[in-house]
């Protein structure tokens, strides 16, 4: 069974009503309000129901995090970036600057040994 994503309260309906869904993502601000009622027309449906406020992502280079923070941010959830590289080694200015740009989309950046679960990784 897939997993799939929902942007909406009703786009979290329309994916309970699909069929090859196993787990629905609620990726959306006021999920959290619409998760114990979906959860129960999920169990209903033999589907499960998740929402999350954040995300855990490994970050393996200086140049994984600044392509990382340049794409576009595709979920509301805040992002845990987990610099698996030392952040004392980046140029003068550059963190600053990067955590300035992370701080705009709700993120931030963190020292690797602080990481306790994972989500993604971003490599390049």
């Amino acid at each position: 069974m897939a997993s799939a994503r929902a942007g909406t309260r009703g786009e979290a309906i329309r994916l309970l009503e699909a069929t090859g869904v196993g787990l629905v993502e609620l990726d959306y601000e006021s999920g959290w309000q619409d998760a114990t009622e979906l959860r129960r027309l999920g169990k209903e449906a033999g589907i499960r129901v998740e929402y999350r406020g954040h995300e855990n992502i490994v970050v393996k280079s200086p140049a994984a995090l600044a392509a990382g923070l340049r794409r576009p941010k595709l979920t509301f959830r805040q992002r845990n970036l987990y610099c698996q590289f030392e952040l004392g080694d980046l140029l003068a200015g550059e963190l600053e600057s990067l955590e300035a740009k992370a701080a705009t989309l709700g993120d931030y950046i963190l020292a690797g040994h602080l990481l306790r679960d994972v989500d993604t990784v971003w490599a390049k």
